[in-house]
């Protein structure tokens, strides 16, 4: 292959082209820091030179990709919801200053998805040698080196800095001008480390290859026998390290040189190390105040240490179910605004809770989970089955008993009283969310209704009815023929819907301005007979939680006349 490239340019052109790259402005607009306008037509080493490329370091891609989103008024960080206010501010505020950044909260704060969203959007692509496991840019090498390479000699290195693997050297000497280019996105230079007792110095800095040294018969500290860590696996990138506080102080240490100097050493290898790039670390608030979990020179040079926090508004509690929640046919789901609500707020009074372990949290994941788990109950009873629209209702609301994950306090963390504080949870938020839509009902109507229920009548919902299909001979078969027998009920039915619908508009203005896509998912459908039966558990379960009750609940749910 090198021999083509000799017979298009011989030596002294190679060595003109390559000086005249290396000492020339580039000749290209950026798009990017460090990114040609027309890079993805740039595929091979000779289009690089050609137009002198010129690499931008992490530090610099970071902060003006940073800078220039910021200017336009776009979301570096999307899918981070209800951080706007502090957390954002303050993880700009570290990346305009170049910090490393260490970030402290309890679990399912968004931690690990804040340091994944920055490598998607604050990273630029890079060039880099096609399959380079250490991300080599080949432009970073000096010049005498580069044309050395391209001539297929020998090449002198004047410092011990590792600029390119020895795989890359022979890549370029086997292919010259020729060397294939990919252009990598910052995603794919992100690295995550979950910092765990089995993980090694080695699996960080890198060891000697055992394998290479047999294949190539290279000595045991040749660098051709090293085989890279973490460190270098995420060069020009970002290295994630998810609770740094249980690494040993030992692992720790070996980071302490790539914070203080960009570089770093292992082994005998006769070389400095320089991976270039951004470390975020994440802890826990029990670990972080913890003395010697994170070593004190650590500590320091992780300059910016920034807080993240559980969502203090409901609705962006409700974003991030609707972001994050995973749904097989989500285009055959109707899920209430009122039952989104409900699930969000089970959680946020789980935060309230003296009872709960509030070192511990209650995760943002325990919405999320509960979504998905109330959705495939309404599916397992009634959609499998009849073929209807997937509708959860409050009658469906046990089915969170398996995902609801929390700690206890200061009573004994046993099943039964985990299951105890959750059903409370579960009655509470109930209570406060059909009140807060039965208070639309006129008075009058309120009167009408409990004469309805006083005539010896009651409602009967339960997970097998179904909001109109029939499935027995009984008369209370489904939830629209009992709605015949209360021409109230039915009328507050259709003003519930119309509550809902307005909640849903607004909701979906938010979902939008966030940018989440619903994938076909809706929430309310007038029409629906099952959407309709939810409605009709939300107005019961309104008026039995009135400071006068209209209703109670009797067992195997059993609406009637107090």
């Amino acid at each position: 292959m090198f021999q083509l490239a000799r017979n298009l340019l011989n030596f002294k052109d190679i060595e003109k082209m390559v000086l005249d790259s290396y000492n020339s402005n580039p000749t290209y607009n950026e798009i990017f820091p460090g990114v040609p306008h027309n890079y993805k037509e740039i595929k091979t080493l000779k289009d690089l030179l050609e137009i002198n490329y010129r690499h931008a370091n992490v530090d610099t891609q970071i902060r003006g990709n940073l800078i220039t989103l910021l200017k336009k008024g776009i979301n570096p960080y999307r899918g981070i919801i209800g951080y706007e206010d502090d957390v954002i501010p303050a993880i700009n505020r570290g990346i305009l200053a170049g910090h490393d950044l260490l970030l402290v909260g309890q679990i399912g704060q968004a931690k690990t998805k804040l340091s994944e969203a920055i490598s998607q959007n604050l990273l630029s692509p890079i060039p880099i040698i096609r399959k380079s496991l250490t991300n080599d840019i080949p432009t970073t090498i000096r010049a005498e080196q580069m044309i050395s390479l391209l001539e297929d000699k020998e090449i002198m290195h004047y410092s011990p800095s590792f600029t390119i693997s020895k795989e890359t050297e022979d890549t370029i000497r086997n292919n010259g001008l020729d060397t294939k280019i990919d252009w990598i996105s910052g995603s794919e230079r992100y690295r995550y480390i979950l910092a765990t007792p089995d993980i090694s110095v080695k699996d960080l800095v890198g060891q000697i290859d055992a394998i290479k040294i047999v294949k190539k018969g290279v000595e045991i500290y040749n660098l051709e026998s090293y085989s890279p860590g973490q460190l270098l696996q995420a060069r020009h990138g970002i290295l994630c390290i998810d609770e740094l506080p249980v690494l040993d102080p030992r692992k720790q240490v070996s980071l302490l040189s790539v914070l203080q100097e960009g570089r770093f050493t292992t082994g005998s290898y006769p070389v400095y190390f320089e991976p270039d790039l951004k470390i975020i670390a994440t802890s826990n608030p029990i670990d972080y105040t913890h003395s010697g979990k994170i070593i004190e020179p650590l500590f320091d040079r992780l300059r910016s240490h920034i807080e993240t926090r559980y969502p203090v508004k409901l609705i962006d509690e409700m974003l991030i179910i609707i972001q994050e929640i995973a749904l097989s046919d989500p285009k055959n789901v109707i899920l209430p605004i009122f039952i989104l609500k409900t699930l969000a707020m089970i959680t946020q009074l789980g935060r309230t809770n003296s009872d709960i372990n509030q070192d511990k949290g209650v995760s943002v994941r325990m919405s999320v989970h509960s979504t998905e788990a109330i959705i495939s109950e309404a599916e397992r009873i009634r959609s499998l089955i009849y073929n209807v629209k997937v509708v959860p209702r409050f009658s469906d609301i046990n089915s969170i008993h398996q995902t609801s994950k929390f700690e206890l306090s200061e009573l004994d963390d046993n099943s039964h009283n985990r299951l105890d504080i959750l059903n409370k949870l579960i009655t509470e938020a109930i209570k406060t969310i059909s009140r807060e839509y039965i208070q639309n009902i006129k008075s009058d109507d309120m009167m009408l209704l409990k004469n309805e229920f006083t005539k010896n009548k009651k409602f009967i919902v339960s997970q097998n009815l179904l909001g109109d299909q029939s499935i027995s001979s009984n008369s209370h078969d489904n939830y629209e023929n009992q709605l015949k027998n209360f021409p109230t009920l039915l009328k507050i039915v259709d003003r519930m819907i119309e509550i809902d619908e307005n909640e849903k508009n607004v909701f979906i203005k938010n979902i939008e301005y966030n940018r989440i896509d619903l994938n076909g998912l809706s929430f309310s459908n007038k029409q629906d007979k099952e959407y309709r039966a939810s409605i009709v558990e939300l107005i019961l379960e309104g008026l039995r939680n009135l400071d006068n009750p209209i209703i109670d609940r009797r067992e195997k749910g059993i609406y009637e006349n107090i």
